[in-house]
Parts: C-alpha cells; sequence; structure tokens
C-alpha cells in the first residue's frame, strides 16, 4: 500500500512540476491577452438580456429521500438528500439529521460522473475497468438493485455511489436532478476569470499534446484541482492496474469492487496533492501579476509590433501547409459538422424558449380569472427560480442528447459529443435565467405604475419585448457555440498534422523577440494562433451562411439590436425581487417558531424560522396505495394536517406547479405536499459557499430513531429550490461523519486511503450476500470511503470566447 502510495504521488509530483511550467508560462500570455482586451475593446453584438449579478444568491436546488446501497455492510437503507446551491449532493441518515444540523454523513462532488439507471449500463462501464475481466449481465454483480428503478453515478477513477427509487417517475425525477448538479460540477472553470482561465486549460492542453493526445477531453471536469487528478490518473491508472490486478482476490465482483475502491483512494490523495501544488504554482504567478502588467502597459505598442513580425514570419513557414491541409481534410466537412450541430441545439434552444413562453402564457390565464398584483406576484416567484428547475429544464436539456458525429470521431480525435452537448446545456439554462430576470424587472417596473385593470395588457407587452431580446441573444449564443465547438473540433487535428513538420522551425523563431518581451511572445502560442486564423475564415463563413439562410432562426450578423432599449440596462443593477415579500404573499411566522430552537443558539432559532418557511418548486411523489409512515426514515414528510395553517394558503394542485408531467393520478401527492412558488431567484454555475441547510415548510419532530424498513414503503422524492439563511454549516463536508449524538467505535471511522491500498490487496472478502426483499436499517456504520469534493463546482466550459488574439482550444 505504502509503495504505491509514493510512486503514484511521485507521478503526481512529475505531472505537475510540467504542469507548473506550463502554467506560468501560459499565465504571461494570458495576462497580456486580457490587458490588450481590455484597452482595444473586442466588437460583437451586444447582449439585449440582462444578466443576473448573483445567481442562486440563497437558494437551494432539491432535497428528498430514496435508498442507498452501502458497501460496507451490504444494506440498502434509506437516505435523504440535500443538494445546495454548490450543487454538491449531502446524504443523512434521515430528514431530521438535516434539519438538526448534524453533518452529513457525506457529501458528493458530481464533477466527471456519469448518472446511470440500468445495471446494464452500469455494468458495460465497470467490466472494462479491470482488463481481461469481463462481467455478463447474467453474472452475480456485487449488488443486486433493490427495485427496478436504479441511480447510479459512476466515475471512472472515483468511488461509485448506488441509489434506488421505487417508481419510474421518481427515477426520472431524480435522474434530472443528478444530471443537472453533473452539469454544474463539471462546469468548474470560471469565464468570468480572463487569465487564469485560458492559463489554465492551455497548460493542459499543451501538457496532453506533448503526450500526443490531441481532440476534446471528456475529463476536463471540475474545478482545477479536479482536471488536474484527472490528468494525473489519466497516466497512471494502467500502471497501476497492471500492478493490482494480479494481487486481487476472490470472485469477479469482488476483485472489480476492491480495484474500485484502490482507484479511489489513489484518487483522492492525488486530489490533495493536486489542489496543494495548483495553489502554490498560482499564488506564485498572483504574486508577480503586478509588475508584469506594469511592464505589458509600458511596452504594450512594442510588444504588438514584435509579435506581427513573428507572426508574419511564422506565417509564411506554417500557412501553405495549412492551406493544403485545410483544403483536403477540413473544408468539405464543415457544412455536415455544422449541421449536426445546429439542429439538436437549436431545437434545445427553442424549447427554453417555449417552456418560458408556456410558463407566462399560464400567468396571463390566471391573471385574467383573479387580476391582482398578488396573484401575478405568487407566479413570478414560482417562474423566477425556472431555470434552476432541473424537472422543468429536462425537456430543453435532452434536445441536446441525440447530437451525434458519427464518422467524425475517428477522424478528428473527438473523443464524445458530451463536451459540447453539456457545453449548450449550460448555455440553454443562463439564457433561460437572463430571460426570466429581464421579465421580472420590466414586469415590476411596469407594475409599480400600473393600476389592476391593465394588468394583462402589461404581462402580454413585457412577454414581447423579452421574447424578441431572447430571439436576438439566444442567435448570437448559438452562433458563438457553433464557432467553438467547430473550432475545438478542427484545431487539434491540424495541430497533430502540421507539429512534426513545423515543430522543428518555431525554435529559430524565439531568437526574432526582444528578451524583454519573450515571455508574453510565445512562438508555439503564435503557431496555433496562425493555424486557428487559417481556418477561422471558413468556420466564419460558414455560420453566416447558416444565418443569411434564415436556417434554425439564426439572425445575419448585419442586424444589430444596439441600444434598442436604452433604459433597460439601468434595472439590470437591480437586486433580484422579493415578489412575496413585496406584494403581500410572504408567509406569517409560525405560532411558537421561536421555542423550537433545537440547536440552542438564538441564531439558529431564528434559522429554524426561516426553513419553515420555504417553498418548494417541484412537488413529491407519493406511491398511490404505500401506507403513510410516522414522520420517520422514508416517509419524511407530513401531511397536510401537519402542516401550519399559516402555509395553507400557498397550497396548490399539484398541476398548477408547472409540472406537466404530474396529473390527476397522482392526487395522493398533493395531499403530501403544500407545494408552493419559491422565492425569487438567482443562480450562479460556481457558488461553493457554505450555507444553511434549508427544507420544507414544516418541521417533523422526528428523533432519528432507527425504524426497519420495507422498500416497498417508497422513500418521497421531494426537491425543493428553496431559500437560505446566512451563516450555518459548511457543506463541503470532505469525510462521512458519524451523528454526534451517537457513540463510535473505532471501526466505524473512515479509514485513511492507505489503510484502504493495504487491505485491499491483502484480503480476499467473503461474498455478499443476496439481498433480500426487506431491509432493516443498519446501524451507523457507514465507513465507506469518500472522494474528497472541492469546493466549487463548475466546469467543463473550457471554451473561451474566440478572439483571434487568444485560441480557446481544449
Amino acid at each position: 500500500g505504502h509503495l504505491l502510495k509514493d510512486s503514484h504521488l511521485d507521478q503526481g509530483k512529475s505531472v505537475m512540476v510540467e504542469f507548473g511550467r506550463l502554467y506560468e508560462k501560459q499565465y504571461a500570455v494570458a495576462l497580456f491577452n486580457k490587458v490588450r482586451f481590455d484597452i482595444e475593446g473586442g466588437g460583437g453584438p451586444q447582449p439585449q438580456l440582462l444578466h443576473r449579478k448573483i445567481p442562486l444568491e440563497n437558494k437551494a436546488i432539491f432535497s428528498g429521500s430514496l435508498f442507498q446501497y452501502l458497501e460496507e455492510n451490504k444494506k440498502w437503507r434509506n437516505r435523504f438528500l440535500f443538494v445546495p446551491d454548490s450543487y454538491n449532493i449531502n446524504y443523512y441518515d434521515s430528514k431530521a439529521a438535516h434539519d438538526r444540523h448534524l453533518h452529513p454523513k457525506g457529501t458528493i462532488n458530481c464533477a466527471g460522473y456519469k448518472v446511470l439507471t440500468s445495471m446494464e449500463q452500469y455494468l458495460d462501464l465497470f467490466s472494462n475497468s479491470l482488463p481481461g475481466i469481463k462481467a455478463k449481465v447474467g453474472s452475480s454483480p456485487f449488488l443486486k438493485c433493490a427495485t427496478q428503478f436504479p441511480l447510479i453515478l459512476w466515475h471512472p477513477y472515483a468511488r461509485h455511489y448506488y441509489f434506488c427509487v421505487v417508481t419510474e417517475k421518481e427515477q426520472q425525477k431524480w435522474l434530472a436532478v443528478l444530471q443537472d448538479c453533473v452539469r454544474h460540477a463539471n462546469d468548474g472553470l470560471s469565464e468570468e476569470n480572463k487569465v487564469q482561465t485560458p492559463a489554465f486549460t492551455d497548460a493542459v492542453r499543451l501538457y496532453r499534446q506533448a503526450k500526443g493526445h490531441y481532440g476534446t477531453w471528456d475529463m476536463m471536469c471540475g474545478i482545477p484541482s479536479q482536471i488536474l487528478s484527472n490528468l494525473v490518473m489519466e497516466e497512471a491508472l494502467p500502471e497501476l492496474r497492471e500492478l493490482i490486478s494480479p494481487r486481487l482476490k476472490g470472485k469477479l465482483h469482488e476483485r472489480q469492487r476492491n480495484w474500485m475502491l484502490i482507484s479511489d483512494a489513489v484518487y483522492s490523495l492525488v486530489q490533495g496533492q493536486c489542489q496543494a501544488q495548483y495553489e502554490a504554482v498560482l499564488q506564485k504567478c498572483e504574486a508577480a501579476c503586478s509588475s508584469l502588467e506594469a511592464s505589458i502597459r509600458t511596452d504594450m505598442d512594442q510588444i504588438i509590433t514584435s509579435k506581427e513580425h513573428v507572426t508574419n514570419k511564422i506565417r509564411e513557414v506554417v500557412l501553405p501547409k495549412a492551406e493544403k491541409l485545410l483544403k483536403v481534410s477540413i473544408q468539405p466537412y464543415i457544412s455536415s459538422i455544422l449541421d449536426a450541430l445546429m439542429e439538436p441545439t437549436s431545437r434545445g434552444f427553442s424549447e427554453v424558449r417555449n417552456v418560458f413562453f408556456r410558463e407566462l402564457v399560464d400567468m396571463s390565464k390566471n391573471t385574467l380569472n383573479e387580476g391582482t398584483k398578488e396573484t401575478v406576484a405568487q407566479h413570478m416567484d414560482k417562474i423566477s427560480m425556472l431555470a434552476f428547475h432541473p424537472v422543468k429544464m429536462q425537456s430543453c436539456y435532452e434536445k441536446m442528447e441525440p447530437l451525434s458525429l458519427e464518422g467524425l470521431q475517428q477522424r478528428f480525435d473527438v473523443s464524445s459529443p458530451s463536451v459540447f452537448v453539456q457545453r449548450a446545456q449550460i448555455l440553454m439554462r443562463e439564457q433561460m435565467d437572463h430571460a426570466v430576470y429581464t421579465f421580472e424587472q420590466i414586469l415590476h417596473q411596469s407594475l409599480e405604475s400600473q393600476c389592476t385593470e391593465e394588468l394583462c395588457k402589461s404581462i402580454q407587452r413585457c412577454q414581447d419585448r423579452v421574447i424578441k431580446k431572447f430571439d436576438y441573444d439566444s442567435s448570437t449564443v448559438r452562433k458563438r457555440f457553433f464557432r467553438e465547438a467547430l473550432l475545438q473540433i478542427f484545431i487539434p487535428y491540424m495541430l497533430k498534422q502540421l507539429s512534426p513538420s513545423c515543430a522543428s522551425e518555431l525554435p529559430r523563431f524565439q531568437e526574432l523577440i526582444f528578451e524583454d518581451f519573450s515571455r508574453f511572445i510565445l512562438v508555439e502560442n503564435i503557431f496555433e494562433e496562425v493555424v486557428l486564423h487559417s481556418v477561422m475564415k471558413d468556420i466564419t463563413m460558414a455560420v453566416k451562411e447558416a444565418a443569411v439562410q434564415r436556417r434554425h432562426n439564426l439572425y445575419r450578423d448585419s442586424i444589430v439590436l444596439s441600444n434598442s432599449d436604452p433604459s433597460l440596462h439601468l434595472l439590470g443593477e437591480n437586486p433580484s425581487i422579493d415578489w412575496a415579500g413585496e406584494y403581500g404573499g410572504a408567509q406569517e411566522e409560525v405560532d411558537g417558531a421561536g421555542k423550537d430552537t433545537e440547536c440552542g443558539s438564538e441564531g439558529e432559532g431564528g434559522a429554524a424560522q426561516k426553513r419553515r418557511r420555504m417553498k418548494q418548486v417541484v412537488s413529491m411523489i407519493q406511491v398511490e396505495g404505500s401506507p403513510v409512515l410516522p414522520n420517520e426514515s422514508c416517509m419524511e414528510v407530513p401531511s397536510v394536517n401537519d402542516i401550519p395553517e399559516e402555509d395553507g394558503g400557498e397550497e396548490e394542485e399539484e398541476e398548477k406547479d408547472g409540472e406537466g408531467e404530474e396529473n390527476s393520478d397522482d392526487k395522493a401527492s398533493a395531499d403530501q405536499n403544500g407545494s408552493a412558488s419559491p422565492r425569487a431567484s438567482e443562480n450562479p454555475p460556481d457558488l461553493s459557499n457554505g450555507s444553511v441547510l434549508k427544507e420544507e415548510e414544516a418541521k417533523s419532530e422526528e428523533q432519528g430513531k432507527e425504524v426497519p424498513q420495507k422498500v416497498e414503503s417508497a422513500p418521497e422524492s421531494a426537491s425543493v429550490v428553496e431559500e437560505k439563511g446566512k451563516g450555518g454549516d459548511n457543506l463541503s463536508m470532505v469525510e462521512e461523519q458519524p451523528h454526534s449524538d451517537q457513540e463510535v467505535s473505532e471501526e466505524t471511522l473512515p479509514l485513511p486511503p492507505e489503510e484502504i491500498l493495504s487491505r485491499a490487496t491483502e484480503t480476499a472478502p467473503e461474498s455478499l450476500p443476496e439481498a433480500t426483499s426487506d431491509f432493516p436499517l443498519p446501524p451507523h456504520d457507514d465507513s465507506g470511503f469518500q472522494s474528497p469534493t472541492n469546493e466549487g463546482g463548475e466546469a467543463e466550459n473550457d471554451e473561451e470566447d474566440v478572439a483571434p488574439k487568444h485560441p480557446g482550444l481544449i
């Protein structure tokens, strides 16, 4: 185990030393590009919709109960899952444990995971994990799913998580939520950071190119430390497998399971190391930043002149070869790849428009029936979180799934379309929120000056303005996405073809650069820029032609809506609107809420009161005919009778919850649930700070007792987009923690990674018992090894805006 640990940490060090060298060089270039861009400015169409400043502020995404398989004792048991604004999943023994602010049993950062809904899919992926050992679906896997509706989180390096639910509808709902968590966690590199992000993505790309890996990379997921760990594991894993595979003992499924735990332990160690080393190199660069920037500003004109001189020389060598390659290998494919991208992307954006439009039509209809500002405010309260409602957005996201680059993947070394699928889905979510936020602001402004009779007309006018702006921005965003995607497909291929003949000629050009400027002008970057410019013209023309033909509702570049609404941008400075608070929809305090301060301090008492007023967006599912249990374990949500009366006014029929899929056959779930609109919302890709955990309207009186539970008593899948208070628990728990009010024997503590490594290779564990239909809840000894979570989570967002100055390639 220790030998294994040391050899792979050494490998991690060598990767990080080389990465650090590349990063320092790219940091200076990225800083130069940013300063130059700030001075010269960038062209391009201006967005028409407003952008929310702090998305998802004080909101949580989702919560509910399902079953989790615990490898430690080979049992399925109930878990309460809570997804805060960081999109890291916290899981607890029960809702009571969550409500009492106990530490979560564990936290899952979903970057790099895939969500699977069948054992067949899982075994396909899993059986490829050990060479020469294949598992058939019929052969006994190391777990039997307790129901027909599994939800499995699979990762190539980290541990896997196994959940299941009791109905297909629940499975679909959780699938939407888990995929949303993956999407957000993958998107971990902030586009707002104009120096660190391009420097990081270019350094990773150059590192991989030096190893012969060109093309897109599926594991460009998460925040920098996760991406760097994936880089180390990409190299270390084959060696690790060779070393470990012969030593694994026991049956096939035991070997596979132990291999997964060993891989996870190594991955966790590597992540800790990468995090520390990345922070060190970043600190070094940040420390030098101000003096670098001062020299750039002083010598800007000379640096640009010097760069242009060198660029011209390199262009003379590279361009003839690049143009030949373009003619034969690129130009014939541009239009077919563009078509393949345009079709699903445009359907997705069109669905975003439709979902938004349908919500507004519903609101108009209701306003006709009872036309008060309060009614409008109640609806707006609900609509304000639309972009973050995983289930309502699912119909938009799934339009992107059919993207197929069949035949191109081998030719252009595109590992899979997932990079492009997730990027488009993130853009859809952003556009939806821009539309919702813009509508909120202009409707709010018009409500202040309107009498009630004009409400419907006001809504209609605001809707027309926003839809027009949405169409324009949708066209701009999609055209940029198509250009970026085409560059990401073609540039690596061209570099791979051209590098062998051009690389040897590049060093002599470095001599042409004045030494003081050599930090900001790198010949390898100029070579890539020359290649990028050579293909950019064809790509831009292809996208322009599609727009001229009005295909997929794209606008021509000549159509500019500049400043068509000059007063609008002033509204963009406003905070999100608290509709419920402003128009009388706010809940009264629950009587006696102050008494209910389980955790003692006044501050937490206030948080408990606030949690009582939480509203829920996605309704819960109650399986017909299943017994309603006391407020414990699976059935954690009180029935309507238990909900304090003050909340009663907020209750709505499920159909009004805006979820088309939930209809009258689920009336039982309407009884279980006072579904009400969410608070005015906001939404960021990468919020990662801790927050007070919030839950549904009512507070159950559970004390976290262990009650044996039959699987048939479906755990309820309750999801909420809710408001959170300030100052609470830190959600990024790395290890699973036992409840504070229980004694813990030594065995129940999580093993250190080194221990897992040595134990797994020495002992052959006994086979697992068969799963039965009865699942007694086990004692608290979930000592599963937890892969470290990271504080942020955004990224497969490796593309920057394609400006000629900076090729933002993966």
